[in-house]
Protein backbone atom coordinates (compact mmCIF):
# COMPACT_ATOMS: atom_id res chain seq x y z
CA UNK A 1 0.00 0.00 0.00
CA UNK A 2 1.25 3.59 -1.13
CA UNK A 3 2.15 5.43 2.15
CA UNK A 4 -0.21 8.10 1.77
CA UNK A 5 -3.46 6.07 2.01
CA UNK A 6 -1.60 3.57 4.52
CA UNK A 7 -1.85 6.47 6.97
CA UNK A 8 -5.44 7.72 6.36
CA UNK A 9 -6.48 4.37 6.86
CA UNK A 10 -4.51 3.94 10.30
CA UNK A 11 -5.66 6.99 11.24
CA UNK A 12 -9.40 5.94 10.07
CA UNK A 13 -8.73 2.57 12.43
CA UNK A 14 -7.46 4.13 15.40
CA UNK A 15 -10.68 6.44 15.23
CA UNK A 16 -13.06 3.39 14.77
CA UNK A 17 -11.03 1.99 17.57
CA UNK A 18 -11.67 4.68 19.81
CA UNK A 19 -16.09 4.20 18.92
CA UNK A 20 -15.62 0.68 19.62
CA UNK A 21 -14.35 1.32 22.99
CA UNK A 22 -17.05 3.95 23.51
CA UNK A 23 -19.39 1.14 22.39
CA UNK A 24 -18.46 -1.27 24.81
CA UNK A 25 -18.91 0.95 27.27
CA UNK A 26 -22.11 2.34 26.39
CA UNK A 27 -23.44 -1.46 26.66
CA UNK A 28 -21.61 -1.99 29.95
CA UNK A 29 -23.37 1.44 31.27
CA UNK A 30 -26.47 -0.13 30.12
CA UNK A 31 -26.92 2.60 28.24
CA UNK A 32 -30.22 3.36 25.53
CA UNK A 33 -30.42 0.94 23.07
CA UNK A 34 -31.53 3.53 20.36
CA UNK A 35 -28.11 5.13 20.83
CA UNK A 36 -25.77 2.01 20.83
CA UNK A 37 -27.63 1.41 17.68
CA UNK A 38 -26.69 4.73 15.97
CA UNK A 39 -22.82 4.44 17.26
CA UNK A 40 -22.62 1.07 15.68
CA UNK A 41 -24.08 2.65 12.58
CA UNK A 42 -21.52 5.06 13.19
CA UNK A 43 -18.62 2.55 13.34
CA UNK A 44 -20.00 0.40 10.33
CA UNK A 45 -19.88 3.69 8.20
CA UNK A 46 -16.16 4.62 9.21
CA UNK A 47 -15.43 1.04 8.15
CA UNK A 48 -16.86 1.46 4.57
CA UNK A 49 -15.23 4.85 4.12
CA UNK A 50 -11.42 2.67 5.13
CA UNK A 51 -12.53 0.23 3.12
CA UNK A 52 -12.82 2.74 0.44
CA UNK A 53 -9.19 4.00 0.41
CA UNK A 54 -7.86 0.40 0.67
CA UNK A 55 -10.00 -0.80 -2.64
CA UNK A 56 -8.89 2.37 -4.24
CA UNK A 57 -5.05 1.84 -3.42
CA UNK A 58 -5.75 -1.52 -4.59
CA UNK A 59 -7.35 -1.07 -7.86
CA UNK A 60 -5.02 2.01 -8.60
CA UNK A 61 -1.55 -0.11 -7.58
CA UNK A 62 -1.81 -4.35 -8.00
CA UNK A 63 -4.93 -4.57 -10.29
CA UNK A 64 -3.59 -1.98 -12.46
CA UNK A 65 -0.19 -3.97 -12.63
CA UNK A 66 -1.50 -7.21 -12.75
CA UNK A 67 -3.65 -6.07 -16.05
CA UNK A 68 -0.67 -3.87 -17.41
CA UNK A 69 1.62 -7.29 -17.27
CA UNK A 70 -0.22 -8.63 -20.07
CA UNK A 71 -0.30 -12.14 -18.54
CA UNK A 72 -3.75 -13.01 -19.84
CA UNK A 73 -3.75 -15.79 -16.53
CA UNK A 74 -2.94 -12.87 -14.32
CA UNK A 75 -5.17 -10.02 -15.17
CA UNK A 76 -8.31 -13.42 -15.25
CA UNK A 77 -7.29 -14.04 -11.83
CA UNK A 78 -7.35 -10.29 -10.80
CA UNK A 79 -10.70 -9.89 -12.28
CA UNK A 80 -11.96 -13.04 -10.12
CA UNK A 81 -10.33 -11.84 -6.90
CA UNK A 82 -11.62 -8.07 -7.74
CA UNK A 83 -15.46 -9.28 -8.26
CA UNK A 84 -15.38 -11.88 -5.11
CA UNK A 85 -13.54 -8.64 -2.76
CA UNK A 86 -16.96 -6.34 -4.29
CA UNK A 87 -19.50 -8.84 -3.52
CA UNK A 88 -17.90 -9.02 -0.12
CA UNK A 89 -18.30 -5.63 0.32
CA UNK A 90 -22.17 -5.23 -0.81
CA UNK A 91 -22.81 -8.44 1.64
Amino acid sequence: MQDEPRQDVLRRLRRIEGQVRGLQKMVEEDRYCGDILNQIASVQRALRAAGKVVTRNHLETCVTDALRSGDQDAAERTYNEVMDLLYKQIR
